[in-house]
């Protein structure tokens, strides 16, 4: 994951390409554990991709848009926090990986559904025990009633 950062554009798919120009980062302090380290170093990374300002195709675009994930701003603007490693570089690939994630899951279209009709066997065996159903209903009434 590191050699993707070094080189100036992020494949997410073969028509799919992001600039690492149009990512912005920003080292801020990690919290949760960690000692005297989290008190004096920047390690997480925040993460912040502008959506409309991209370079993306349009129906990425307008897919991300929809999405209701909670890193999405209302003003169209992916943040990504990532902390889990005390290491800045590796916090900045895991932030990047998840980018990567988030908009590969975008681009994939999702597959229309075929209408289909149930078979002629199929019909008739539902019908048969709907019938058989109602017998059993009928014999378990009492005779007076």
């Amino acid at each position: 994951m590191m050699d993707v950062i070094k080189s100036d554009w992020l494949q997410i798919t073969k028509d799919c390409v992001i600039a690492l120009s149009e990512i912005e980062f920003s080292a801020i302090r990690a919290q949760g554990p960690g000692g005297q380290n989290v008190n004096k170093v920047s390690s997480a990374i925040h993460l912040r991709f502008n959506i409309a300002a991209s370079s993306l195709p349009a129906f990425v675009k307008e897919r991300l848009l929809t999405l209701a994930d909670q890193r999405i701003t209302k003003e169209g603007v992916i943040v990504i926090k990532a902390q889990r490693s005390r290491s800045q570089e590796n916090n900045k690939a895991q932030a990047v990986q998840r980018l990567e994630e988030l908009v590969c899951a975008a681009s994939v279209l999702p597959t229309l559904r075929k209408a289909t009709r149930p078979t002629k066997s199929s019909q008739v065996k539902r019908v048969e025990s709907k019938v058989k159903r109602g017998q059993d209903k009928i014999l378990r009434k009492k005779m007076g009633e």
